[in-house]
């Protein structure tokens, strides 16, 4: 089970910083509820902190599930959910929650992004993107390369911390190789809790 310290070591990071969390696929369970807890938890619940929880991969619903089980106050996150439409899983829509038509509407995701930065102005603000793969799924690769380019940068000239959730595999693949000329740092969720 990964060490509590990856939460300390998001706490230390300066606004503006992009970070990728990277996570084993064989342990995905235990790694993914470990970065929920970092995330939106030991991060999100600093004093004057909001966070905006990008998700491609599990719907808000299921997120919100989990935050609720961590303690996370309503009024702290929200949700940019690209991935309920196609999962056809939207009966019970969250209040907190605004939803995009498919995880192509790159554009879209970033102006939801942006409308809730500025809707909740924050001292602390934090963006959780997950997952990059199943963006890569999505999108093409040139595509993907320029929105990640053009996201990242917008938040870190508004100081925001930036996590981009990663399923690694063993093999470098090209996600992973234009990830790292974005971001500012790596942390590899399984060698962490070695």
């Amino acid at each position: 089970m990964p060490p509590v310290d990856i939460g300390e070591r998001l706490r230390a990071l300066p606004g503006g910083t992009a970070v990728t969390l990277k996570l084993d696929p064989r342990e995905y369970a235990d790694h993914y509820f470990a970065v929920l807890n970092a995330t939106l938890r030991d991060v999100g619940t600093e004093t004057d902190a909001h966070t905006i929880y990008v998700t491609v991969t599990n719907p808000a619903s299921f997120v919100w599930d989990l935050a609720q089980a961590l303690d996370v106050s309503r009024d702290r996150i929200s949700f940019v959910d690209a991935i309920s439409h196609i999962m056809m899983d939207y009966r019970n829509p969250l209040p907190n929650a605004t939803y995009i038509e498919s995880p192509r509407a790159l554009e879209a995701i970033m102006l939801r992004v942006e409308y809730l930065l500025r809707k909740n102005p924050h001292p602390r603000s934090i963006v959780v993107i997950d997952s990059v793969n199943s963006l890569a799924i999505h999108n093409p690769p040139d595509l993907l390369t320029e929105f990640f380019h053009i996201l990242l940068n917008m938040l870190k000239s508004r100081q925001v911390l930036t996590v981009v959730l990663e399923v690694g595999e063993e093999e470098s693949s090209p996600v992973e190789t234009m990830l790292n000329l974005l971001v500012d740092e790596t942390i590899d969720v399984a060698r962490e809790g070695g």
